[in-house]
This record gives C-alpha cells, sequence and structure tokens, in this order.
C-alpha cells in the first residue's frame, strides 16, 4: 500500500492506465464487456462479500444521505477483483447499453472497462477521480467518477467505494468526501476485529473533529503495542505504522495514557512535528482501571500549566526570547498580523496561546489551524465553511469554517507556509475584505479576527520559488518574531528546572542531578522544547521518587549526543580488548578514550547502560 508521500501525480495515472488499456488490446471504440458471472457465482460472491456490504451499509451510508440527496450519483461498492458488490443511489443517469455494467457481479477491471474510477483505483492502490474524457472507452465517457480503496485491518486492499454522475462533480470535495467514505468502512472494520479486547486511541488535530470519521485511530494492547491502525493515523504522524508502541508516537509516558479519564478530551503531543487532542477507550476486561490524572496541579501564583501561561512566564532571561515578548506586548491590541519563525518544538503555539491570553481577546475564542494536517481536499471547506448542498458530500446543515469560528477572536494559523496556493489566493482576499464568502454561497460574512501565523519554514525562500505568495506574505507578516532554537537559548538552566516542575508528580521532590544538567547542557535538543518535555516525562517515570541521573534518560537521547560527537568516534580509535569484563581494570580506561560516552561504550561492549552505570560506580567513577 502507497503512502501519502508515494502517491502518483493524477496526470501519470491516467498515462499509465491508457497504457495499460492499450496492452489489453482494447481501442477506444471498444465496448466495456464488464464480464458478468453466472448466476450461482454472483450468489456465492455476494455471501462471500456479505460482511463488508453491510458494514458499509449500516454503518457509514446513514451519514451520508444527503450525498444522495444532492445530486443524482450512484454510490458503488466493489470488492478488490472489481467486481460490483451493491449500489445505492439513483441510477437513472446510466446509459440503457450499460446498464449490465451496474448490476452484482459486474467488473469494473481495466482490462474489462478501460480507465474507470474503480478500476484504476485498483491498479494504482490509491483514490482517484476520472473526469469525462478520461475514460479509455468512449462508452464510458457520459459520466465522471471517484473512487477511494479499502483496505482491512492488515493494510489488504479489500474492495473499492465508488461516487459517480453523469453530471459534474467537483473533483477535490468529490475525492475528499469518496477518501473519508472508505475511511469509515475501514475503521468500521478495524473497531468490529477489535473492539472489546484493546484500547483504542483516537485522536485528531482539533477538538471539534474528533468524532470526524477522518481522526486517526489506534488499537493497541496494555503494553502499548500497535495492533492496529487506520489509515489516517499514517498521515497525521507521518508514519507507517508497523510493529510500534504508542509511547514512540507521543510524548506521553504509557501509564499516563493509560489512566486518562475515558470519554475526555486530552491534550496529546505527537514525537515528531504536530500536536493533537486525543480520547480513550478502554476494553472492557480493563473497565475496573482506575482513572486518574497524572499530571500534577499547578503550585499557587505559578504558571506551568499551558492554560495558566503568561508572557512574564516564557521570558526565564534569554534575550531573544525577551525580545519577542517585549515587541509583541507593544502590538497586543494593534491590527497588526504577528509571524512567529522558528524549528519545530521550540514553543510558537505556547507563545502564542500567552499572546492571545494577554490581549483583551483573551474571553473569545483562539481558533489554530495546522495547515499542513487538514487534508489538501478539504482544507478549504474546513478554513472558510460552506452552504449546504454545496458539493456532493456537503453536510446538510453546512459549516461556518474555522475562520468564522474566531470571529472576535484570535485566528493562529500554525505552518502556515505548508497551505495550498489556491487557498492561499482565497485566504489574502479574506485578510483584505475582513469578510468570508463560504463555498457555494454568494453572501459575504464580516469576521473580526486578531491573525497570527508561525512556521518553521523559510517563507522568503518559498516566496522566491513561487511555493508561497508574495502578497499574502506582507499580508500575514507585519512584524516577524523570530524564537531561537532551545541550544541557543542562554537560559537552559532555568528552562530545565521550569519543565521538570511542569512535568513531575507531586510526591517527586527529587530534582535533576549534576551529571544530568551537564548532560542536558551539552545536547542539541533538535526537538527543542517538545524534545526536552518528552525526554523529562520519560526520566520522571523511570526515576520514580529518586534524583533523575543518567540511566533514567531514554536511548535516542544518547545517540542524539553521540551524533553531536562528530564521526570521529574515539571507540573507533581504542578498540576494547577481548574479552574484556565490564568490571575489569580496562573498563576505566575504556570509559575515558570513548570521552565519557556512556552509550557508546554501552553498545561496544553489549550492556545495558544502567549495567554499565553499576560498574563505573563500583570502580569509584563518576559517570
Amino acid at each position: 500500500m502507497k503512502d501519502a508521500s508515494q502517491a502518483l501525480p493524477h496526470a501519470t495515472i491516467i498515462q499509465d492506465s491508457w497504457a495499460r488499456c492499450r496492452e489489453y488490446g482494447l481501442l477506444h471504440h471498444s465496448p466495456p464487456s464488464f464480464s458478468p458471472p453466472a448466476d450461482g457465482e454472483v450468489s456465492a460472491l455476494l455471501e462471500r462479500q456479505q460482511f463488508l456490504v453491510q458494514t458499509t451499509q449500516r454503518e457509514v451510508l446513514p451519514y451520508y444521505e444527503n450525498i444522495l440527496a444532492n445530486s443524482n450519483c450512484l454510490i458503488m461498492l466493489a470488492d478488490s477483483q472489481g467486481q460490483l458488490l451493491q449500489s445505492w443511489g439513483d441510477r437513472r443517469f446510466i446509459e440503457p447499453a450499460l446498464a449490465p455494467g451496474f448490476v452484482a457481479g459486474a467488473s469494473w477491471l481495466e482490462r474489462h472497462a478501460g480507465t474507470n474510477a474503480i478500476g484504476t483505483a485498483l491498479s494504482s492502490t490509491q483514490a482517484v477521480h476520472i473526469q469525462h474524457d478520461e475514460h479509455f472507452l468512449k462508452a464510458n465517457r457520459f459520466m465522471t467518477g471517484s473512487a477511494s480503496p479499502i483496505f482491512d485491518a492488515q493494510r489488504q486492499m479489500i474492495g473499492v467505494l465508488d461516487v459517480s454522475s453523469d453530471s459534474y462533480l467537483p473533483p477535490s470535495h468529490t475525492l475528499g468526501m469518496v477518501k473519508m467514505m472508505s475511511q469509515s468502512v475501514e475503521n468500521r472494520l478495524i473497531l468490529n476485529l477489535f473492539q472489546g479486547r484493546y484500547f483504542q486511541l483516537i485522536f485528531n488535530t482539533g477538538l471539534n473533529n474528533l468524532d470526524s470519521q477522518w481522526a486517526g485511530l489506534l488499537i493497541f494492547d496494555e503494553t502499548g503495542l500497535v495492533v492496529s491502525a487506520n489509515r489516517r493515523a499514517d498521515s497525521l504522524l507521518g508514519i507507517s505504522l508497523s510493529r510500534v508502541t504508542v509511547e514512540s508516537l507521543f510524548d506521553l509516558p504509557l501509564r499516563q495514557l493509560l489512566n486518562q479519564p475515558e470519554g475526555l478530551p486530552f491534550a496529546l503531543r505527537g514525537a515528531g512535528r504536530y500536536r493533537f487532542h486525543g480520547l480513550l477507550k478502554r476494553p472492557q476486561q480493563a473497565a475496573a482501571i482506575q482513572a486518574r490524572d497524572f499530571r500534577p496541579a499547578p503550585p499557587p501564583g505559578t504558571a506551568n500549566s499551558a492554560q495558566a501561561l503568561t508572557l512574564d512566564a516564557i521570558d526565564l532571561g534569554d534575550p531573544r526570547v525577551a525580545k519577542a515578548v517585549r515587541q509583541a506586548e507593544r502590538l497586543l491590541e494593534k491590527d497588526i498580523p504577528i509571524l512567529v519563525h522558528g524549528e519545530t518544538g521550540v514553543g510558537k503555539e505556547v507563545f502564542v496561546k500567552a499572546l492571545h491570553q494577554a490581549s483583551s481577546r483573551a474571553s473569545q475564542a483562539l481558533i489554530a489551524v495546522n495547515c499542513a494536517a487538514i487534508p489538501a481536499e478539504l482544507v478549504e471547506s474546513e478554513l472558510f465553511g460552506y452552504e449546504k448542498g454545496a458539493f456532493t458530500g456537503a453536510n446538510q446543515k453546512g459549516s461556518i469554517g474555522l475562520i468564522r469560528k474566531a470571529h472576535k477572536g484570535t485566528l493562529f494559523l500554525d505552518e502556515v507556509g505548508d497551505m495550498p496556493l489556491r487557498v492561499q489566493a482565497r485566504l489574502l482576499r479574506v485578510l483584505q475584505e475582513r469578510c468570508v464568502q463560504p463555498l457555494g454561497s454568494s453572501e459575504l460574512y464580516p469576521v473580526d479576527i486578531r491573525l497570527i501565523s508561525a512556521t518553521n519554514r523559510p517563507l522568503r525562500q518559498d516566496v522566491d520559488g513561487g511555493l508561497f505568495r508574495q502578497d499574502l506574505y506582507y499580508r500575514i507578516s507585519g512584524l516577524n518574531l523570530e524564537l531561537p532554537p532551545l541550544r541557543e537559548r542562554s537560559d537552559k538552566q532555568a528552562l530545565f528546572q521550569r519543565l521538570w516542575n511542569h512535568h513531575r508528580e507531586p510526591q517527586q521532590g527529587a530534582g535533576l542531578s549534576r551529571e544530568v544538567l551537564e548532560l542536558f547542557e551539552r545536547h542539541p535538543w533538535p526537538g527543542n522544547l517538545r524534545q526536552l518535555g518528552s525526554v523529562l516525562q520519560i526520566a520522571l517515570v523511570m526515576a520514580e521518587e529518586q534524583p533523575i541521573r543518567a540511566e533514567h534518560l531514554p536511548d535516542d537521547f544518547f545517540a542524539d549526543l553521540a551524533e553531536r560527537s562528530g564521526p570521529d568516534n574515539p571507540l573507533e580509535h581504542h578498540k576494547p580488548r577481548p574479552h574484556v569484563e565490564t568490571g575489569g581494570p580496562d573498563l576505566a580506561s575504556q570509559y575515558q578514550a570513548c570521552g565519557g560516552n556512556i552509550s557508546h561504550l554501552a553498545r561496544h561492549l553489549g550492556v545495558s547502560r544502567n549495567t554499565l552505570y553499576k560498574r563505573l560506580r563500583e570502580q569509584g567513577l563518576k559517570p
């Protein structure tokens, strides 16, 4: 199965499909054969696929009845061999001569029906939209269609869901909707297989879309091992999930995750670049687990919770951070947009939240939009909203959109550099006119918003390269602020203590040992404050009520330290003698030879870091 980064361009999909059709011996004037099976074979086919058909019909279609009401379209379900299983909707647009292609058992493989949404989705293993003239066979050019493959819990392609019509279907919205429909089927197949026996984690980019079929879904056991996940989870996390643990995906220890209150949303930080909101559902046999919030309450008079964080609390002594805070404070009540630059994890979102809380708009909404996380096909409708019936699959009630939700408050466009160009043009118009025109509407809605954007990309270079509109760049960058990476900050010691105090439990009074503080100072922190928070959370769990020492830190922390040391690893020039015991007299010289790099020495000797620490201390060494 291709991941999102491997998706083929649309033009390539069509070219490849037409080439296959010619290899099959088809001509543009060839009639589709559909290769219908015998009646007995159809009955056997439907019996084998009964579960897939029922799952689609009972669990998914009720949510999309408006698709049938808004246009004369037909929803079709086919198996992995391209054989039609079931259809729902308006069949009046079907050409009489092609009626055999719309009955159970008819094959829509490319070798039988040429380039078409179902067959081409199967061949390319990705969602496709086929316009009228893109069909290889002229007989099929009376219709357009969008189709998306359906994968089971084991990531095997088991079918295709298709929306077809003889009228114009907007490619982006129809394709986005059929993707969501196939995702809904996949979610239900996963839940039916694992429900009641494993933990479920539902997560998405915002609180308002946690109940969406487009949310990420992880199924995992009590050890944290992920046993199944939907494709949306892959997309949100940016990796292919296979034999991984939830602790490697999120900056949250397993114990804290398992003890989140069931049914109540909670903040979830990905180990990569995004922040999410999550919901935990426990298996039936785990219902007796007592839910407990492991996060300590903020001490009186302090600001160690995200909600209470102030601009003063952000300024811990670094001159570049102090400058950014002072400049931002002067613009709190000015209608001047702010653009925050900084590497991933430097605290851009925390900075924006503090700005919002310090302004007169604090009682109004702060709407954070991760421009890189919204599916490209849905970003316009998510931002600008839409009228009911505006496009195939539009919600019957319509949607006001995220920009209008920020009315009277603050709109935060995170990762703004990843916004598609066509959306940039519409956003520019909104910022110029201070009005939003929803999709499918002729009415303009005034909006009063404070705009703050953030990016980790070099937007000026993107402008020069044609990846970002120059006029929009100057519209969003009234004041440019730069948040420095953690490795360059002069207030690191204060930050270490602040975050330790934020993540510790009330009974954990022991702090950071001197050796850990020295390691923290030397560390390059490629993940910045987000990585620091993750390392501290893991270390606190490992240390329990003891001071955090080096053996409590995760292995990848030392891997980053090793990379910073460069390719000239001292161990390469001072190989340990054969059969040297970790407690032998040569251990001290090996430790000195490797420059005190515990992780390298432990791997070289084939022992754990904990064992090595113990042996070094027994010899009177202080690692």
